[in-house]
């Protein structure tokens, strides 16, 4: 029986099965790089939960952000319903880290709103690659920062078993070892209660369901899960393992030795800042880190204590963090989503973070061991990860490189643009000097690892037509082509180079009449989601910015975009954002991108060439297997309709208060409906309500979430 059973209506269609088979083949073949280059619609994510099912390995699968990673988790949540399929982001809502400002001596403290939720999926996420083999792990780039030491988190655990003879006392003291609080009125996650001879414990990692221990002397006579609200009981059971209640948990023996190198630490820290004449200095460091000693000894954690995370497991200085990479075991399958992003995120987390606390550990307030509190880096990342499968549908040279195995040629073949050419790119690995068909290309053999192209839309959509006109008239042209849209009841983007150009040239359409809206980065959070959700409901037809290639932009109705000065070689010309902009009108039947240009760069011809070659693949599929290619039709997304909703909630709390309106009122229902949403993972939906938040209190004179700054007095 398979590891993994993947549940779905669907069948493998269009080019997924070879992909799905080749991808396979190498992976099993011990291969550690494969690239999935796949067009947006092509079903990507179904084709990695069916390679998922033929390898059998635990699984981790990374994402760029919360938002997709939230998707991804849903996605393969409904694909493996009867497998451990877990969700590990930053279970922060928002996230101020501790920093210091010597130009200023601006001290801004660590501010954080802990989502309940997410610290439990974290926990479970721990806990189940501790106990099982068929696990999925959905994480954004919080997998490769600090985390407490596996083995720690496995000694620590508490297994119980009916008839097992433990005294109830020793019980209790076991619990409140791993962190478990006592509280016998408010009965929520992470603390325990007892009633004589019934211990329940609401275990951090379970949803909406505790644990009741019941003792007949010194001997556990019933174990039952139950409801944690009305008490009902679920089911009984034989035996149960409580796993620690925090991410940083640490035995007492190596929490003693631990406090022991800490002091010997600050005693040297504080010597040096001395030696130095930074006398204020070694007082901060030694107030600060003796107060979070004491902290330790009487409650075994402090806030922050991740930075004395290299004396609590026993790493040599410099020695790479325990991170939840560690809880995979040794043979693991990790699966980088929108590859092209990712890894450059993953990459430049290390040098940001040590920038950060350099400072903070020159200027006393935290010890040179917070150093190794840290993310990891690039190379060690590549180490502690084996097999790695990118998907994107625009792959950078680092996968293209690396998942060619060094061998050059594996990119669209480039021909110089003469009137309307035959493109026809030879997307094929070179080896040995000479192009070899990628069916002849054993994925097989180790040492080969291979690009899997996954072109075929089951949809029948076509990649859009690209069409190169002269910059001179650009922006009369551009026009003429809105106009024409317009009349057929469908919208346009257009990308600018600069923000004063967009703003301009949208005063200009206007100006002529046209329904217009520019947005940019300087457009706050809130009116970017509205101005998209007031785009696809054709409030405005025409929308004008400078970057509309982010990832998860789904706009079915655009049909036309536009690229100005598209020869302008540089990031927002180059190949990959040529092709992820030319995909916003991918999901319309009449998609077009026209780019404007007086040269044929390289970035536009490698657009022209891949274009053609997947317009021409798709078309053929099509036209063998009679399918009838229609634009996308799908509803509002919800982050698309927060404004409106979050407004109307503000609306009627005026409505409701007439014109003394309560502000904190406001704020604090906005809070509520922030909270939920988070809960609900809809952290885009929360972010939006923040922003939202504090406006309202910059208004009223209120700090905003998020930020705390104090000036440093001794």
């Amino acid at each position: 029986m398979s590891l993994f059973s993947l549940s779905s209506d669907y069948s493998p269609q269009g080019d997924q099965e070879q992909a799905i088979a080749k991808l396979t083949k190498s992976l099993r073949a011990g291969n550690n790089h494969q690239t999935l280059l796949g067009v947006t619609g092509s079903g990507k994510t179904f084709t990695v939960a069916n390679v998922i099912q033929n390898i059998e390995k635990p699984t981790l699968i990374m994402s760029h952000n919360k938002t997709l990673a939230a998707q991804l988790y849903s996605e393969f949540k409904s694909f493996f319903p009867d497998n451990a399929v877990e969700y590990f982001v930053s279970y922060f809502d928002y996230f101020q880290p501790e920093a210091y400002i010597p130009r200023t001596d601006t001290y801004i403290e660590k501010d954080s709103s802990i989502n309940d939720e997410i610290e439990r999926l974290r926990l479970s996420a721990m806990s189940s690659l501790l106990t099982r083999k068929d696990v999925i792990v959905v994480s954004s780039v919080s997998c490769i920062y600090g985390l407490g030491s596996p083995d720690d988190y496995k000694n620590m655990m508490i297994p119980v078993r009916v008839g097992q003879l433990i005294d109830r006392d020793d019980f209790l003291k076991s619990l409140v070892g791993i962190l478990y609080e006592r509280n016998d009125i408010e009965f929520t996650r992470g603390h325990f209660r007892v009633r004589g001879d019934v211990v329940e414990v609401y275990p951090a990692y379970l949803d909406n369901e505790a644990i009741r221990v019941e003792f007949f002397g010194d001997e556990i006579d019933r174990i039952s899960a139950f409801n944690p609200l009305t008490g009902t009981a679920r089911s009984q059971l034989n035996e149960i393992t409580f796993y620690p209640a925090k991410q940083f948990v640490t035995p007492k023996d190596k929490m003693a030795k631990a406090i022991v190198a800490i002091r010997k630490e600050l005693k040297e820290q504080v010597e040096k800042f001395e030696a130095n004449q930074q006398y204020l200095e070694a007082q901060r460091i030694k107030q600060r880190t003796e107060y979070d000693i004491e902290m330790m000894q009487e409650m075994g954690f402090c806030q922050g204590i991740e930075n004395y995370s290299r004396h609590l497991t026993g790493r040599p200085p410099g020695e790479k963090p325990g991170t939840l990479i560690d809880f995979f075991p040794d043979d693991f399958l990790t699966v980088i989503d929108e590859s092209h992003v990712s890894i450059p995120q993953i990459g430049g987390m290390y040098e940001g973070d040590r920038s950060r606390k350099t400072t903070l550990v020159d200027f006393g307030f935290r010890l040179p061991s917070a150093l190794d509190n840290r993310p990891l880096k690039f190379d060690e990342y590549m180490k502690a990860t084996g097999q790695r499968l990118y998907v994107s549908a625009t792959p950078a040279k680092f996968e293209i490189k690396n998942s060619t195995a060094g061998r050059k040629g594996y990119l669209p073949h480039k021909r110089k643009v003469i009137g309307e050419p035959e493109l026809v790119p030879e997307r094929l690995p070179r080896i040995s000097g000479s192009r070899q068909p990628v069916d002849k290309f054993d994925p097989g053999k180790k040492g080969t690892d291979l690009i899997v192209e996954q072109i075929i839309r089951p949809t029948g959509l076509i990649d859009p037509v690209i069409t190169l006109r002269p910059l001179k008239g650009q922006i009369d042209e551009t026009i003429e082509l809105c106009q024409q849209r317009i009349e057929k009841g469908e919208r346009v983007l257009v990308t600018t180079l600069t923000k004063r150009t967009a703003e301009d040239l949208t005063d200009y359409m206007r100006n002529i009449g046209l329904k217009v809206r520019y947005i940019h980065a300087d457009v706050d959070a809130i009116e970017r989601v509205e101005i998209l959700r007031s785009l696809r409901a054709a409030e405005f037809d025409i929308l004008i910015g400078i970057n509309l290639l982010r990832e998860g932009l789904d706009l079915p109705e655009v049909s036309l975009v536009c690229i100005l000065d598209a020869d302008k070689e540089g990031f927002l010309r180059s190949e990959t954002s040529l092709i992820q902009t030319a995909g916003r009108a991918a999901r319309h039947i009449n998609g077009e991108a026209v780019l404007f240009a007086d040269n044929v760069t390289d970035s536009i011809q490698s657009l022209l060439s891949i274009t053609e070659y997947r317009r021409r693949v798709q078309s053929e599929h099509n036209e063998k297997h009679g399918i009838i290619p229609h634009t996308v039709t799908r509803g509002d997304q919800e982050t698309l309709r927060m404004y409106t909703n979050g407004k109307a909630v503000e609306d009627s709390l005026v409505a409701e208060s007439g014109d003394d309106v309560d502000t904190l009122a406001v704020i604090r229902e906005l809070e509520e409906e922030m909270q939920e949403a988070a809960t609900k993972l809809e952290f885009e939906r929360a972010a939006l309500i923040r922003d939202q938040i504090n406006k309202l209190k910059k208004d009223s004179g209120e700090k905003p979430l998020s930020v705390k700054r104090k000036k440093i007095s001794y």
